[in-house]
């Protein structure tokens, strides 16, 4: 659809789910696209990795699309970006943190000569069509965390991004309560607000707080070798552990090639300048180990990443018996089984793990209820729309919202098509808003034949029947509880469905096929209590 003489918000990912942040705005027959992220594949796809917002309802307006604003760095903003930013054909506008660190995930695609991509210094002011906008900094749990303040001809949208309040932020510079204060004072039609920490009754707290917090923990450990995971990302913890590292007379090691990418752009725009000399794994092992520090990725039980490979001993950094780990993370929602199984090969091991529920070496980069409550106080929008949550998160944020004395709470999810301004806000439609998965090489829909099909075998297993017209058959199954009744169970089978053959012999073909195929799923039901798909093969023996 082309907007009209209107204000429209529509999310394509984010809104009642966390990740996958797709926002678009319509104005004056033109639409504006904020962030472009991923989320990555769980349980209910299997063989996954990525997941995608899926963009048909933007794709079908890409001529009245203006560009693509990236409001910062995280996988689940920006990481849909190398996938589709060329098919859709826009510029990409981003601050320079996060512009280099697009412009490396086009370069590995192969396609950086392809994507315009604009770098917005100083925090310009910048236009496109109806809209006005420019970057506001907030805290976050990475450099460059931004708000973007978009002025439109129907009154100013104040778009958070992800955020929190942090007195000692140690990287960066956000914006004050007055600049905040004064952005409100101008009149803001609506806030479009970070919803994932609406129910932690507390702020978020400081990464200052997390270096003291880390420099205390880390200097408890004499005589051990202390390990910390934490999110690449982060380039404010990266800082803290380089000074905690400096101040207890340890040498600084790195494991993880997102952690190598991460220290060389911040490098790159000047924000670990004083950061130690980097040692390889190999001289971390031949220190003392108590002269070592060790940063590693994995800290929410990626498989392949290097925190795994060192749990199961097969990484050049070792760990011993009483030596340290520590998690400055935060556990995402759904990665609490590869992290438990990880921690519990550390512990092992002998290996000590430290958590932030025992100390403070983690804060969250979103905001608690005591922020949401503070920033309303200053933006005083005219209405709120919680984004970037579950459902849960979002209902509870708007109500928040409403008790704080914001006039209007709009509720929306992924598709719905609200309506800002003029006149009352609220939903009047809703757009495609469904799910891609990159399955191999290959983007197809989540909801697709081939990954229903896969869910399907990794549930009930799979049999498989050749057999000729004749009565010639072979069965094999995988998957299903059969272990040392197998061969009794492919004989049955195998004469289930000749028999099957033999009764269907003036059938169709297709009915045959469907004559065979409910014979062997009978079977191996008998046998397994399962019921499995069923792959047949139907030969003409002349043939």
């Amino acid at each position: 659809m082309i907007p009209g003489k209107e204000l429209i918000f529509c999310a394509l990912g984010g809104s009642g789910e966390i990740g996958m942040n797709v926002n678009l705005y319509g104005c004056h027959g033109k639409w504006l696209m904020v962030d472009l992220g991923m989320t990555f594949g769980m349980n209910e796809y299997p063989g996954v990795d990525l997941v995608f917002a899926d963009l048909e309802f933007i794709e079908a307006e890409r001529e009245n699309l203006l560009g693509i604003v990236l409001t910062h760095a995280h996988e689940d903003h920006i990481g849909a970006v190398p996938y589709f930013a060329a098919d859709l054909g826009v510029p990409l506008y981003a601050t320079p943190f996060t512009a280099k660190l697009v412009a490396a995930k086009l370069e590995e695609a192969g396609i950086l000569g392809d994507v315009e991509l604009v770098v917005v210094e100083d925090l310009d002011r910048f236009e496109l069509g109806p809209f006005g906008m420019r970057y506001v900094p907030l805290a976050h749990s990475i450099a460059e965390g931004n708000a973007l303040l978009i002025d439109t001809p129907y009154g100013r949208i104040f778009h958070t991004g992800d955020w929190k309040l942090d007195d000692e932020p140690q990287i960066g510079v956000p914006a004050t309560k007055d600049e905040l204060t004064a952005i409100g004072d101008e009149g803001v039609l609506a806030l479009v607000c970070d919803s994932t920490n609406v129910f932690n009754p507390a702020a978020s707290g400081s990464e200052g707080e997390v270096y003291e917090g880390l420099l205390a923990e880390v200097s408890r450990y004499e005589g051990r070798r202390v390990l910390v995971t934490t999110f690449a990302s982060n380039v404010a913890r990266l800082k803290t552990l380089g000074d905690v590292a400096r101040r207890t007379g340890r040498q600084l090691c790195v494991a993880g090639r997102s952690l190598d990418r991460i220290i060389a752009v911040a490098k790159s725009c000047g924000y670990l300048d004083d950061f130690p000399e980097i040692i390889d794994a190999e001289e971390a092992m031949e220190l003392p180990r108590d002269d070592v520090l060790i940063i590693a990725t994995g800290g929410q039980g990626e498989a392949r990443a290097a925190l795994a490979r060192i749990a199961d001993g097969n990484h050049a950094i070792k760990l011993e018996k009483g030596d340290v780990v520590l998690f400055s993370s935060r556990q995402i929602p759904g990665n609490e089984i590869p992290i438990g199984r990880i921690q519990n090969r550390l512990a092992e091991a002998g290996v000590q793990v430290v958590t932030d529920r025992q100390s403070m070496i983690h804060v969250s980069g979103h905001p608690g209820r005591p922020e949401l409550e503070a920033l309303y106080s200053w933006i005083r929008p005219e209405i709120l729309m919680p984004v970037h949550g579950e459902v849960r998160h979002m209902k509870e944020q708007a109500k928040l919202g409403l008790s704080c004395g914001i006039p209007r709470a709009v509720f929306q999810k992924n598709g719905d098509l609200v309506r800002l301004a003029p006149g009352h806000p609220g939903k009047f439609g809703e757009a495609r808003a469904g799910r891609l998965i990159l399955d191999g090489d290959i983007i197809a829909p989540a909801d697709g034949e081939a990954m229903v099909m896969r869910r399907r075998i990794s549930y009930q297993g799979v049999v498989s029947v050749a057999a000729t017209l004749d009565g010639k058959v072979k069965v094999g199954a995988i998957g299903l509880p059969l272990d040392e009744d197998y061969e009794d169970f492919v004989a049955e089978a195998e004469q289930d469905v000749a028999n099957a053959l033999a009764r269907s012999r003036k059938a169709l073909p297709d009915d045959r096929r469907e004559a065979v195929r409910l014979a062997a799923r009978r079977a191996a039901t008998r046998w397994s209590g399962k019921k499995p798909q069923v792959q047949v093969l139907l030969f003409d023996q002349d043939r």
